[in-house]
């Protein structure tokens, strides 16, 4: 049996324009402006800016998170974006939930919105079984217990409630259920917000080596400049709804002309490559 055809690339924003609903003509306004932006399969990219920049927002349409229904969901309203080859903008529901299951999605402080009700190991396999309700239990529960091993937690985390975990240790709950579907794209918005300043290093070593051992593309928005070169060696640099600078980290703080890229050059280019 032939395998199935592997898009040129995970990503491709071309013109991409997004804006918020608002019946305030103040607020109502360009969340990104213009974007384009290319992942090839087994990329990682860090998207980085200031808060306000339009990277958050840029991960949510990545996420298969815009057009929706709710007043929180940005709205595309120009250019295309492309997910693993499938064009997103005027998506139907059906498609859009099949394009999902390929699609990890780790949102801002992911670990604080995991079911208080269900157990760690049970808050990881739920999108198995939103997948295939009959999906074999036995067969789940390994899976889940890979992952959970896979993020640094014990085995005995599986049976724990959410709040008997640290912060940090949520997250790593968080990152496992992300990728419990083996997606081929994970977005991970902002990984270690909120988490203590002594453990986002190892957070963020964790997501580089299962990126490596799974071979996924991924978008990572970071507001921490000091974490982009822990993650990738390729930036999106995002400045007021635009995309400013792209490509190789340091060939983008070395030619870009943009004011802002070149303030970043200072605090960036001292940074050694992470080993």
């Amino acid at each position: 049996m032939d395998s199935p055809a592997v898009p040129q690339l995970a990503v491709r924003a071309r013109d991409l324009t997004m804006r918020y609903t608002s019946d305030n003509p103040e607020t109502r306004t360009i969340a990104v402006e213009g974007a384009d932006l290319d992942i090839v399969p087994g990329q990682v990219v860090a998207v980085v800016g200031e808060t306000g920049s339009g990277k958050s927002t840029l991960a949510k349409a990545v996420a298969l998170e815009a057009d929706r229904r709710d007043e929180d969901s940005p709205r595309i309203t120009g250019g295309t974006l492309e997910v693993l080859g499938t064009t997103v903008r005027g998506i139907g529901a059906r498609k859009r939930g099949l394009l999902r299951l390929g699609v990890g999605y780790l949102r801002q402080e992911a670990g604080d919105h995991l079911s208080p009700r269900l157990t760690v190991g049970e808050n990881i396999a739920e999108p198995i079984f939103a997948r295939d309700r009959w999906f074999d239990q036995d067969e789940a529960g390994r899976a889940v217990a890979t992952l959970v091993d896979a993020v640094r937690l014990p085995l005995s985390t599986m049976n724990k409630y959410p709040h008997e975990l640290s912060k940090g240790q949520r997250q790593r709950v968080a990152i496992a259920r992300a990728l419990i579907l083996e997606p081929a794209l994970l977005v991970a918005d902002d990984p270690t917000a909120g988490i203590d300043v002594t453990v986002r290093a190892s957070i963020l070593d964790t997501l580089v080596e299962l990126q490596l051992q799974q071979a996924f593309s991924a978008l990572i928005v970071t507001a921490d400049l000091g974490e982009v070169r822990r993650v990738s060696s390729h930036v999106a640099v995002m400045h007021r709804g635009l995309i400013v600078g792209a490509g190789e980290l340091d060939a983008v703080l070395e030619t870009s002309t943009h004011p802002y890229v070149q303030s970043l050059s200072g605090t960036l280019s001292y940074l050694a490559p992470n080993p």
